[in-house]
């Protein structure tokens, strides 16, 4: 029987870090949006459904500028997140309601791969919860409040962390509504779907290999880069 997998794209940043008008997943690369490079790859991959999830002030901007114009019938809705990132993917969690995998994924994030994604199909199946991610080429420090090194851990066992991020459907809707339910104040140090799946369901995240080209737009550097990774790939 086959399973039904919904992409949940997240695209409600407003590009504060770089100090722009535009939010970043809505600026031009090479005569195209941000977004449309991840749409493409998650139109084209063995997903079932996309959500874009975004602001109140950029749905209708987001449906006629970003969807409309291109072939992505996998899009099946276009909705408002709420005010934090976790609040938008909870959002979308209580949206798909039919789904038995779902990819979250950051839309700033334009160079995920149609074969990325469909490795992490294929990983998601048989172990329930996974991520992308790349191991850390520099030495890390970990700081005090003051700005001293309090100590260096083992780079061999650090990876920065990547999307999308894959998780059974059921699993990951409960987790978030753990969260919720959760009165700690402390719970807000989450800072991605993996952390909260891991404390609330207690259950083990596989990370595999991802692509040091799977940047995550954040500042003005990271468009010049982006720019010269689109000289080496080919959208249609």
């Amino acid at each position: 029987m086959n399973k039904k997998i919904t992409a949940i794209v997240l695209a409600a940043g407003q590009g504060k870090r770089m100090n722009i008008p535009v939010a970043k997943q809505f600026l031009i690369l090479r005569e195209r949006p941000v977004l449309y490079y991840s749409l493409k790859s998650f139109q084209d991959s063995l997903v079932d459904e996309i959500i874009i999830v975004t602001g109140k002030e950029q749905l209708e901007y987001c449906r006629e500028h970003i969807v409309a114009p291109y072939p992505f019938s996998k899009v099946q809705a276009v909705i408002e997140g709420g005010k934090e990132r976790y609040d938008s993917v909870f959002k979308a969690l209580e949206y798909t309601t039919k789904s038995d995998y779902v990819l979250i994924h950051d839309g700033a994030r334009p160079f995920i791969t149609i074969e990325m994604i469909n490795h992490i199909i294929n990983e998601v199946k048989s172990v329930g919860a996974c991520i992308f991610g790349t191991p850390v080429k520099d030495t890390i420090k970990v700081v005090d409040n003051d700005g001293f090194i309090k100590k260096t851990p083992d780079r061999s066992t650090l990876w920065a962390a990547q999307t999308p991020q894959a998780f059974d459907y059921l699993d990951i809707k409960r987790a978030y509504e753990k969260y919720y339910e959760d009165r700690n104040p402390n719970k807000n140090t989450i800072t991605d779907d993996a952390m909260v799946y891991q404390e609330y369901i207690k259950k083990r995240v596989k990370i595999i290999q991802g692509d040091y080209t799977n940047i995550k737009l954040t500042t003005k550097e990271d468009i010049q880069l982006a720019d010269k990774i689109l000289e080496n790939q080919t959208y249609a």
